[in-house]
């Protein structure tokens, strides 16, 4: 008997790219019969192991003034909605240690997607404890306990060593597709990554 085709999904809440990655990513697994498991990370640790201290889409201007361009397309594409944040990169921090609680749990898929949307659909901001709140409530999930457990040292040291963990592996930028030693970087990649693994399992 053929074992389950998996795939690690490393993703970024700060990554416009990871967003258009997260709305998409369950439907296309499933249809792959392919089982996600979903891995939250911290860019700016990969950025500055790399000499940059800022996302390259504010580094680089005309690459960001692309991105954004290329963003509305696709969201256009995907039925996806899309209103530019006021802040870029914003601080996806708290948002990465709660997913990072139940990056194994039934709630993880809707849970990244709703702050995803809060970010870039709705231009909330997301490294604030009471939007988490709120989204953790409306998942209904214990927000204040969740939020506690975010913030408690072993929770904080759990994100800093899979960030480390994604610098390993060769991460560089977000979202990534890992299956088994195959990296396929950039939301453009998913069906790939889904095709990989379903066929190399």
């Amino acid at each position: 008997m053929s074992k389950q085709a998996t795939l690690d999904f490393w993703f970024e809440f700060a990554s416009s790219y990871s967003y258009l990655s997260v709305m998409r990513i369950e439907a296309l697994a499933a249809r792959a019969g392919v089982t996600v498991r979903w891995r939250p990370f911290l860019l700016g640790p990969v950025f500055l192991s790399l000499g940059w201290n800022d996302s390259p889409f504010n580094i680089y201007p005309p690459k960001g003034r692309y991105m954004w361009r290329d963003l509305e397309r696709l969201c256009a594409r995907y039925g996806l909605p899309l209103r530019k944040p006021s802040v870029f990169p914003r601080n996806g921090l708290l948002a990465a240690r709660v997913a990072l609680l139940g990056q194994d749990k039934a709630w993880i898929a809707e849970f990244a997607k709703a702050v995803m949307s809060g970010n870039f659909a709705e231009d909330r901001d997301i490294s604030d404890s009471a939007v988490i709140g709120e989204i953790l409530t409306r998942l209904g999930l214990p927000a204040d306990d969740l939020l506690a457990q975010a913030g408690s040292a072993g929770n904080k040291a759990a994100l800093h060593g899979q960030t480390d963990e994604a610098g390993e592996l060769g991460l560089f930028g977000a979202p990534t597709f890992v299956v088994g030693k195959e990296l396929f970087w950039g939301n453009d990649r998913l069906e790939m990554a889904l095709e990989w693994a379903a066929g190399h399992a």
